[in-house]
């Protein structure tokens, strides 16, 4: 990495429990392809002054997550439609002053679903109606799929998401059948939740595609469920992977390669 000078360019992200992965992997790349990038990770109590700083320091981008990927929304000049869809924001973008928002997140399960060939036909399951989800669930409407059903503990939430996009909503565990199983939860991440297996082994069997959210470990028992059983896998490293490769692609200007990705998303679980 080049030594910290004044014509180096800064990207930061704004969480309310920062992490490494996003540093980890901006910098690698910013490394391997000798660019004059530099990546932060940071928190705030004051999201209006944090994204003020962001247009007044010249800050050229800004990765935002969790709580504050609505509380964006009337601080940027401009929305892009994978923000628009779902009313959230995760990749701010600073030319000259100027703040561009987009959601990489919705723009990677797009991506994924399009790149494995998921059949819009199937009929899709989808565990969790958080800040992801939404994310989730318009993906799934902007590729065809009319056969929706969210499962949430939460019935307000979980009605709320699924008749946004004209779907359904239930509180308890369907019958096994759905062709498209999504597990955007906690269960089955690193911590209290690593040994949970999000859905039935009966779920697992009856599935066509089986997609976990979860990003650490890139392995939860639900993707090494399906992995046993023969059933194809969308994981959520490869989800936080692409939408990171995106991210970086607006701040730079640069296309990273696939393999250059692969080996950016390796280095950031380390």
């Amino acid at each position: 990495m080049p030594i910290l000078n004044k014509d180096m360019v800064l990207c930061i992200s704004l969480a309310a429990r920062p992490s490494n992965i996003g540093t980890r992997f901006h910098n690698f790349l910013y490394d391997e392809l000798g660019l004059n990038f530099i990546y932060k990770a940071f928190t705030t109590d004051d999201i209006v002054a944090a994204i003020g700083g962001v247009r007044a320091l010249g800050i050229r981008g800004c990765s935002v997550s969790m709580p504050f990927k609505e509380a964006v929304i009337p601080l940027v000049d401009e929305i892009e439609p994978s923000a628009a869809a779902i009313e959230s924001i995760n990749t701010i973008v600073n030319d000259g002053g100027r703040l561009t928002a987009s959601n990489t997140d919705y723009e990677a399960v797009a991506e994924l679903l399009s790149s494995h060939a998921v059949d819009p036909s199937l009929p899709v399951l989808v565990r969790g109606a958080g800040g992801m989800a939404k994310a989730v669930v318009a993906a799934f409407r902007g590729a065809g799929f009319d056969d929706l059903t969210v499962l949430a503990r939460n019935a307000e939430a979980g009605e709320a998401l699924a008749s946004k996009y004209g779907y359904r909503s239930v509180t308890a565990d369907p019958s096994p059948g759905h062709g498209v199983i999504v597990n955007v939860t906690p269960l089955g991440m690193a911590g209290v939740d690593a040994g949970t297996l999000s859905f039935s082994r009966a779920h697992v069997d009856a599935a066509h595609v089986v997609f976990d959210v979860v990003a650490y470990p890139a392995e939860t028992p639900l993707v090494r469920t399906a992995r046993d059983a023969g059933i194809p896998v969308i994981t959520g490293a490869e989800v936080i992977a692409l939408q990171a490769a995106r991210q970086f692609e607006r701040y730079t200007g640069v296309t990273p390669t696939p393999d250059q990705v692969a080996r950016a998303s390796a280095f950031s679980r380390e």
